[in-house]
Parts: structure tokens; C-alpha cells; sequence
């Protein structure tokens, strides 16, 4: 285990509220997507946040801190966002889903301009987790043109 500063572990925290409420979201947009199309595009977004989760939770520990358990404000505003847009339909989902993702990409770009942030954290975003975030909104896009 390698010892780091708290703002390192509270960085990765951050990215991974992020993940766990994009995780809880998907797992919202499923139940109600059933087997519709666009259905495996959602679920292969979903494990991904699922595997990007456990992977930023594995960082912590590596940098000694408790990675947190629960998405907390944002998984409170996944909710809310993913609630209205049921009620508005799959297009409205697909597009707060987006917004989600669009999230995301940010939280990713302010991380890496961070320069306490360890090296290989920062290879993690650029190599994986970013270009993975910014594949789903192109993903999402191609699912709206359908709707």
C-alpha cells in the first residue's frame, strides 16, 4: 500500500461517487428498458460504470484511504434526473443519461488538471476511463437518432 495525500484519495472518491451513481442510474434505465432495443448498448454502458467503480475503489485502497460506499449527493441527483425523464419517456431517459456521461467527461478532464494527482492515476483516466465515457455518449447519440 502506498501512502498519499488526502486530496489523491478524495479525487478518486469523487470519480467514484460519480461511477456509483452512474451505475445506480443504468440499473434505473434497465429495469424500465426491459428487452427493448438499445437494451445491450445499456448494459454494456452499465457494466462498464460497474468495472470503472471497482477499479477506482482498488486505487484508493492502493493509496491507503476507504473508498466511499455510496454515491451520496450525486446518486440523489441521478435519481432525480432519471425519475423525470421516465416520466417524459425514453428519449427524455436517453438524453439525461447523456447529460450523465457529459458529467462525467468533465469530472475526468478537472482530475487530470490536478498536478498532485499520481501519475498513474491519471494514466488510468487518460487510457481507460475517459475514452470509455466519452464512448457512451457516442453511444447514447446513436440510440436517440433511433428513438
Amino acid at each position: 500500500m502506498q501512502a498519499t495525500s488526502s486530496n489523491t484519495i478524495g479525487e478518486l472518491n469523487a470519480l467514484l461517487r460519480g461511477e456509483l451513481a452512474a451505475t445506480e442510474t443504468y440499473q434505473q434505465a434497465l429495469a424500465k428498458v426491459g428487452d427493448q432495443a438499445g437494451a445491450d448498448d445499456l448494459r454494456k454502458i452499465h457494466a462498464e460504470h460497474r468495472e470503472a467503480a471497482n477499479q477506482l475503489r482498488q486505487y484508493v485502497h492502493h493509496f491507503g484511504g476507504q473508498p466511499d460506499q455510496s454515491s451520496s449527493v450525486w446518486g440523489t441527483f441521478a435519481k432525480t434526473v432519471e425519475g423525470a425523464a421516465k416520466l417524459f419517456g425514453k428519449s427524455a431517459a436517453l438524453k439525461a443519461l447523456k447529460e450523465g456521461e457529459e458529467l462525467g467527461v468533465s469530472a475526468y478532464e478537472n482530475a487530470l488538471q490536478h498536478d498532485d494527482l499520481p501519475a498513474e492515476c491519471k494514466w488510468l483516466i487518460n487510457s481507460q476511463l475517459l475514452p470509455q465515457t466519452k464512448t457512451h455518449i457516442t453511444s447514447l447519440d446513436r440510440l436517440m437518432q433511433k428513438v
